[in-house]
């Protein structure tokens, strides 16, 4: 079975999550499975050691689940990156549209050096705000975007698009 097989037998399905009418992607259940969760690691790991990354962050908050081990395994500084009001430090904010109202994300004003490269990771791609946002984030900071990876990414909403922008390294490892 190959590693989009496993996953796509683990991501459970939740109707009508967190509104009537979503079909929310739960990844609890990789969570709970030890193996799997090393074999995406792993994974992560191979497409990502060659490539020109100074640093990897994480969207909150499933964003840190592989987010900080693939950093930790690479090496690399791991970049927090938070809703508004929830890093202690100097920051920098961002704030973006959602389709049911607005947000502000965060990151330390340190987190990123001129011109560092990024990988941006979260668990999931839907519409692509919050990825945008973080990219956002990057660049006023004075870095670049590596790239996006996310576990799943629901293509039929195109929030790719939101994000060649800063870059066309995009990944993911299981497209809905």
């Amino acid at each position: 079975m190959t590693l989009e097989e496993k996953l796509r037998s683990a991501i459970r399905d939740v109707p009508d999550f967190p509104k009537p009418g979503i079909v929310f992607k739960d990844i609890t259940p990789i969570m709970q499975n030890a193996e799997l969760s090393n074999e995406v690691l792993d994974e992560m790991v191979e497409m990502y050691k060659d490539q020109d990354i100074d640093a990897v962050a994480g969207i909150e908050s499933r964003g840190f689940l592989f987010g900080y081990p693939l950093a930790m395994r690479l090496g690399l500084p791991f970049i927090l990156i938070r809703k508004k009001g929830k890093l202690p430090y100097r920051k920098i904010s961002y704030d973006y549209d959602l389709e049911y109202g607005s947000a502000t994300i965060e990151m330390h004003t340190d987190a990123v050096g001129n011109k560092q490269k990024v990988l941006i990771h979260d668990d999931l791609l839907a519409t692509g705000g919050s990825a945008e946002a973080a990219g956002h984030l990057i660049e006023k900071s004075g870095g670049e975007v590596a790239g996006f990876n996310f576990l799943v990414a629901l293509d039929f909403l195109n929030g790719d698009e939101k994000l060649k922008r800063f870059s066309h390294n995009i990944t993911s490892f299981v497209n809905y």
